[in-house]
């Protein structure tokens, strides 16, 4: 008989008691509904619309700068010095304040080329330039 006892004694539950898993789940849950959306929305932007521009440049009213790899500078396809230049989209700036400055520099030109036509823009109050690029081919 003692066996029988001994039996009863060593059986094992075969329930497992979920509640504390579900309370887990459950604060799980509700600190992923908190901090997603804070996640997802770090900084207010407003972005651009894409699309065409307000309204169309005048070929007038574009310069073109080009800057060579090897440090010439030329004003619509006219090779002059840097100074001379700035004074030139300068002195257009003040008869015609629509104006557009086109860069265009040689992928091999120094960076510190092409920053100090942007700086002689600012110093001139043109602060509309463009740095163009050539298109990525399709692929």
């Amino acid at each position: 008989m003692r066996r029988f006892s001994q039996r009863s004694h060593l059986v094992t539950l075969s329930e497992i008691n979920i509640t504390p898993l579900l309370d887990l789940a459950f604060v799980l849950l509700i600190i992923f509904v908190i901090t997603t959306p804070l996640l997802e929305k770090s900084i207010e932007l407003k972005l651009p619309r894409g699309g065409q521009t307000e309204k169309k440049l005048d070929k007038s009213d574009i310069r073109t700068v080009e800057i060579s790899s090897t440090g010439y500078y030329a004003l619509d396809k006219r090779r002059m010095a840097l100074p001379q230049m700035v004074a030139q989209l300068a002195q257009e700036f003040r008869g015609n304040p629509n104006l557009v400055v086109y860069i265009r520099a040689d992928k091999d030109s120094r960076y510190d080329l092409v920053a100090q036509v942007i700086d002689g823009c600012q110093k001139s109050g043109i602060t509309r330039y463009s740095l163009r690029t050539e298109p990525t081919p399709d692929r």
